[in-house]
């Protein structure tokens, strides 16, 4: 991993900035957020999380799940913003997605932009390896962050093993 600065920095900046207009269109209850996927300067993937087909009818989160049946399984019923960014570019954009740069961003209920933590969604982390996204970037508290994609994923698994 490595922070952004200077003029790459400021290039980043407009791109996060893209990624968290995506967000406001998300109706995640539980948060908004975007991403988009950048070529050369150019987006060629765009998302924001929402229930599958942006059907409210899809909604499941609100659920209560009482089973134990099934130990790992997600409880978001949303497609996260870098799934749905991801598709868009695979039905888009295919053949520009090598070399890409995947930047996500999660704003509050106001419309600000709020910093991200560390790596976690290994779900995320695969799709993006598999789709042939170069590097997954983030904005943290200490600056604009960038992994290549296998060493998101690395990271993104280890996060499950800090106490």
């Amino acid at each position: 991993m490595r922070y952004l600065e200077g003029s790459e920095a400021e290039a980043a900046e407009v791109f996060f900035k893209e990624a968290a207009k995506r967000a406001e269109k998300a109706t995640c209850h539980k948060s908004h957020c975007g991403t988009v996927i950048v070529k050369d300067g150019e987006i060629i993937g765009e998302g924001y999380n929402s229930p599958a087909l942006d059907n409210e009818e899809n909604r499941t989160c609100d659920a209560e799940y009482t089973s134990t049946k099934k130990p790992k399984f997600d409880k978001t019923c949303c497609i996260h913003a870098e799934w749905r960014a991801i598709l868009d570019a695979c039905k888009r954009n295919a053949d520009k997605i090598p070399g890409s740069r995947l930047y996500f961003m999660r704003i509050d209920d106001e419309g600000n932009l709020l910093k991200s933590g560390e790596p976690y969604c290994t779900v995320c982390s695969r799709l993006t390896m598999e789709a042939g996204i170069a590097e997954f970037s983030l904005w943290q508290e200490a600056g604009m962050a960038v992994w290549d994609a296998a060493e998101y994923d690395r990271v993104s698994y280890g996060y499950f093993n800090q106490n």
